[in-house]
């Protein structure tokens, strides 16, 4: 059976349509490692010998949420940070991604903040993992990763908070390119 991208954002219309948080975001989730099942998706947008970096292949013009496809040539390792208001999903293609989820242990303060890990796990092709509103995260892939990310809105317009756990600086970052996880 086949699961196209079109079916992906049809299906994630109709699950943000009906407004049900969390739960449907997840359904999504579950909807996006199915997606990246299909042949023909893999096909158009995550070949093998393609390290062109980061591409949004789809934003929604009602509901604002995007697709981007990341075919990346570098290693990279992001430090811990949230999506603002906005939620994100990773959906891994081929290689993996190390994942990490934080916590504060303080009040929420936006200079400092006392960061905790509460839990790291690598996603395997095929596997996705969604990180709601405010939940923080960190990421860390090997050369030659593919993965997609899909995102509540355009992330190159969303502020988000970017966390040092050395230092406890919390940084923030406003309407920037959609490069930055």
């Amino acid at each position: 059976m086949t699961y196209s991208l079109e079916d992906f954002c049809g299906d994630a219309r109709a699950l943000l349509a009906e407004g049900n948080g969390r739960v449907g975001r997840d359904e999504m989730r579950q909807n996006l490692e199915t997606l990246l099942g299909d042949p023909g998706f893999q096909e158009d947008y995550l070949v093998e010998d393609d390290d062109s970096g980061m591409k949004q292949i789809y934003e929604d013009p009602d509901f604002g949420f995007c697709i981007l496809i990341y075919n990346m040539a570098e290693a990279r390792t992001s430090p811990p940070h949230d999506h603002g208001s906005s939620w994100a999903i990773y959906g891994q293609a081929s290689g993996y991604t190390d994942m990490s989820e934080w916590r504060r242990k303080d009040a929420g303060g936006e200079d400092k903040a006392d960061l905790e890990k509460v839990r790291a796990y690598r996603l395997y092709p095929g596997k996705a993992g969604l990180y709601d509103v405010g939940d923080i995260h960190a990421i860390d892939y090997p050369a030659k990763s593919k993965f997609v990310r899909v995102t509540g809105t355009d992330m190159s317009k969303e502020a988000r908070l970017v966390f040092d756990t050395e230092t406890g600086a919390v940084k923030k970052i406003e309407h920037v390119g959609t490069g930055d996880e």
